[in-house]
């Protein structure tokens, strides 16, 4: 059975307790089982790493590679400003879904920018305790998905 990791970034550990008008009451815990509940339903075992150090998260991406069918990422402040993070899903060859509880677009300025959004498939956000769901279903539905063919390069027309 093929693998996906979900990352988990700083403070993530504290859902639940930290700011529940924004993020909800559920736990890291929740998620997480809602998450493996949801893999396992498309027959791929979940792997979580929740880390508050930006380096442990590199180091998971790097191990993922060449052994994980894709990789879930809820990074939290990181997707902002760590360039490694980045940079190290840029390495990994599978299907890449960025996860926010809340949605970024709709809060502080200084959340508007994930540089992390330029390396991955595709980004779930703003939908609560749910997004981990949607975010598992999203990555079973791009590993199912025959991969698109590209167009042989036009001939060059001479005269």
């Amino acid at each position: 059975m093929a693998t996906i990791l979900l990352l988990s970034g700083p403070n993530l550990n504290l859902f639940g307790q930290r700011e529940p008008a924004i993020y909800g009451t559920h736990t890291l815990d929740d998620m997480v089982a809602s998450a493996r509940d949801t893999a396992a339903r498309h027959g791929y075992d979940l792997e979580h790493v929740q880390s508050n150090h930006e380096g442990a998260l590199v180091d998971a991406i790097h191990g993922a590679r060449g052994r994980c069918a894709a990789i879930v990422v809820n990074a939290g402040a990181l997707t902002h400003y760590s360039y490694a993070l980045a940079d190290a899903l840029a390495t990994f060859d599978g299907v890449k879904v960025e996860l926010h509880v809340s949605n970024p677009s709709a809060r502080d300025e200084w959340r508007h920018l994930s540089v992390i959004a330029p390396v991955v498939t595709g980004t779930i956000a703003g939908f609560g305790a749910d997004g981990y769901r949607l975010a598992l279903d999203a990555v079973a539905a791009s590993l199912a998905a025959p991969a698109v063919a590209q167009s042989p390069p036009s001939p060059e027309v001479t005269r």
